[in-house]
């Protein structure tokens, strides 16, 4: 299966980042990509972390959900949507006090046919202050509470398991030994790592997660200087389960493509059966 991450640098206009992605999914398309994968606030880098509650929308409808099934429908892809921000809004009386102002930073996968196949809300919400840099992703996110599989039939035969993940999950080693558990053969991470923790973590990390579950890892990034003056690590990436990196892309935006194949997958956990030897 050949599958396309798509690097970006999203800035604070949402309709241009749609206009962005848009492109680079049709590049991705071209190149024969099955599966595609934006980045992490593919849609927007406000300029304030409350920029988000601004264009939140409804599951199931609003102009960015509406942008991710069309072009999953025009070009065939099985396209998984970054991340969006969700409102908490039509839940069930679940939110606790004050949680009205907080959204969900939500994954959609779409299925070539525009049906939204499968949601996961970032669990683990990143906090950084190294004097120079603060980040608090709990002062407008809710965290989501369950980990996400879906199943990709595809055309080579092979039907792969994929669990999905977001960003600051990465470092949670915990959520991606469930997915293992559950089967899952290739591990999704869009993400927005900062410069300084991403010089300092992003690969390591990556290659951690494919090495100790034998999958492949795609991690679509941001990766440039943003118009808020944030500055995104990208490092774009896609791992195969020896650990191996296979593609990637340094800063800017762009899609980084390879093939996944699912008997290098096999042979791999053949050769070394660490799945099978867990005890804890």
């Amino acid at each position: 299966m050949k599958i396309s991450v798509i690097q970006m640098v999203s800035g604070t206009n949402l309709q241009a980042n749609l206009d962005r992605a848009h492109a680079l999914l049709l590049a991705a398309a071209r190149e024969g990509a099955e599966l595609a994968v934006l980045p992490e606030y593919f849609c927007l880098m406000g300029q304030h972390d409350a920029d988000k509650l601004g264009i939140a929308e409804p599951f199931g409808a609003g102009p960015i959900q509406h942008f991710l099934s069309n072009t999953a429908q025009a070009l065939g892809l099985w396209l998984v949507g970054g991340t969006l921000p969700l409102s908490t809004a039509q839940d069930d009386g679940t939110a606790a006090p004050g949680e009205t102002n907080r959204v969900y930073n939500s994954t959609l996968v779409y299925s070539p046919t525009g049906q939204c196949v499968a949601r996961y809300d970032k669990i683990h919400l990143f906090r950084f202050d190294n004097g120079q840099e603060r980040y608090d992703e709990s002062c407008v996110l809710r965290p989501g509470a369950a980990p996400q599989v879906f199943e990709l039939p595809s055309r080579d035969g092979h039907r792969w398991r994929i669990g999905l993940s977001v960003c600051y999950d990465l470092r949670f080693a915990e959520l991606y030994r469930a997915y293992a558990s559950a089967g899952a053969d290739l591990l999704l991470v869009p993400s927005a790592f900062t410069h300084t923790t991403g010089q300092a973590h992003w690969e390591v990390l990556l290659r951690a997660r494919a090495i100790e579950n034998l999958a492949f890892v795609a991690a679509a990034a941001q990766g440039g200087q943003h118009d808020n003056g944030r500055h995104t690590w990208g490092h774009s990436m896609l791992i195969d389960p020896w650990g191996a990196v296979i593609g990637q892309r340094s800063e800017s935006e762009g899609v980084v493509s390879a093939e996944l194949d699912a008997a290098r997958l096999a042979a791999c956990r053949v050769q070394l059966p660490a799945l099978k030897h867990r005890v804890l």
